[in-house]
């Protein structure tokens, strides 16, 4: 996969829901070939057939656990809605460059063959069915289960999982036959975090703190990994060695980057392998302000770890050759909320010597901060969005939501460790037809870091 062809286009979905405009959220591609004439331009959108779906994270009908089956080929995109618990699988194999509708399942069929709403994740399976994730059941409140689609009909199957017992909140997750596992991650319930977010909410609650842990063959929850009240665990990875037991997870309140792994004894642990301080502000919600790591990925060669700050307005780079001592080696602001002429007056950090300055690239100051990431094969650029989920966007980015979403590139040192903003590279969703969207999760036709399970 290192040695695969560099990207040409990407897909992102772009998201209409809570930004004033009444218009359906679609599926951009993007043209991100340096030698095209179409460089740094959305070259083809294809609205969804409804309104307010929040489109999300998406995944793709056939990975590398499908690998050396003829049969199978990469030609449709899971795209899950968040809100409107809609599933669109995308044709993207007829037109690499022009994708189109092949089939909608409706959220009758998650709430009634699953009793699940608000899918999130969604990963192939070597057995060609597709797995994905649920937040919640479908009246709002949080429950971690799974909904499995036929990976020819794209039909709801039914439950993945098996048993009475299933965690109270569900996100992200990520599997390794190999150790005969499924982690999954806990955000928060949907009702609670549908329109933003409230802080006093996690002492109810109803946001997340494990690992959970299930049994890959029998499908059965297992064990819970507590990683602390109002942790927050989002994005998990495996390491892309088949054969590690380990990986990492980051929490987005905590501001930890946990390492997983298996103990001796066959079960699961994680203990916290680094961490960005909150820092002392004035003029902001809460009189602490955590970096919000929402993203998280590993270079396919399994030597760097990279993640953003959502709110402190930062990307890390950590060389992880030892991945219970991290190192970082790279770091770059792209924004954020503590900018300097902003309203938030920063009383104590310790990290900086300073507030950052605002970041403009091509003129534009942008707003927000860095929020999904992707990493190309070869590891050398990685590609950053900065709406984290409209409802969220809407509370701590108001200028984000009027202004609209950007991608930008940032240049990555593979040898000594680095990063460094393309100046030339910027896709301003601000200046869409239609108006001003949110770009979101970043996928390329070939697989990347974060759709691609080893077996």
């Amino acid at each position: 996969a290192l040695q695969g062809p560099r990207e040409e286009i990407v897909y992102l979905p772009c998201i209409y829901r809570n930004t004033g405009i009444e218009k359906p959220d679609y599926l951009a591609t993007v043209d991100v070939d340096p030698k095209s004439p179409h460089y740094c331009q959305v070259i083809h959108r294809l609205p969804m057939p409804n309104l307010k779906d929040e489109l999300h994270h998406s995944g793709w009908n056939a990975c590398s656990s499908c690998f050396g089956d003829a049969t199978k080929k990469r030609n449709r995109l899971i795209l899950p809605s968040l809100i409107s618990s809609r599933v669109y699988v995308v044709d993207v194999g007829t037109d690499l460059r022009a994708p189109r509708i092949h089939k909608v399942v409706e959220p009758v069929e998650l709430f009634w063959k699953g009793n699940v709403a608000n899918p999130h994740t969604s990963h192939c399976l070597g057995s060609g069915d597709i797995l994905i994730s649920c937040l919640g059941d479908p009246s709002g409140n949080g429950k971690g289960g799974f909904i499995l689609l036929d990976g020819e009909t794209f039909e709801v199957k039914g439950n993945w999982e098996n048993g009475e017992k299933v965690p109270p909140l569900g996100y992200d997750f990520w599997y390794q036959p190999r150790h005969n596992v499924l982690l999954s991650t806990e955000w928060g319930a949907p009702k609670v975090l549908a329109d933003g977010f409230n802080p006093a909410d996690v002492a109810r609650g109803h946001y997340g703190r494990h690992i959970n842990v299930w049994d890959w063959s029998t499908h059965t929850y297992i064990q819970a990994v507590d990683l602390g009240q109002g942790s927050i665990p989002l994005e998990i990875r495996f390491l892309h060695n088949p054969d590690a037991a380990e990986g990492f997870v980051g929490c987005a309140l905590s501001g930890a980057v946990h390492r997983f792994y298996k103990t001796e004894k066959g079960d699961w642990a994680a203990e916290k392998v680094i961490e960005v301080p909150s820092k002392k502000v004035q003029g902001w919600l809460l009189p602490d302000m955590p970096g919000l790591i929402t993203d998280i990925l590993i270079s396919l060669d399994d030597r760097f770890l990279y993640f953003s700050n959502w709110l402190h307005g930062d990307i890390r780079q950590y060389d992880i050759s030892n991945t219970r001592q991290p190192k970082l080696v790279g770091q770059v602001f792209l924004g954020g909320s503590i900018t300097k002429g902003g309203p938030v007056t920063v009383v104590e950090d310790k990290e900086l010597q300073c507030q950052p300055e605002p970041f403009v690239i091509k003129g534009k100051r942008v707003p927000g901060g860095p929020q999904m990431i992707q990493l190309s094969l070869d590891g050398k650029r990685l590609y950053v969005t900065s709406s984290l989920y409209s409802g969220w966007d809407k509370q701590f980015y108001p200028d984000l939501v009027k202004e609209g979403s950007v991608m930008l590139q940032i240049d990555v040192d593979t040898e000594r460790g680095g990063l460094k903003v393309n100046k030339n590279f910027l896709v301003d969703f601000g200046k869409e037809p239609d108006g001003p969207v949110l770009a979101h999760e970043i996928r390329y036709p070939g697989g990347d870091c974060t759709s691609d399970i080893w077996m």
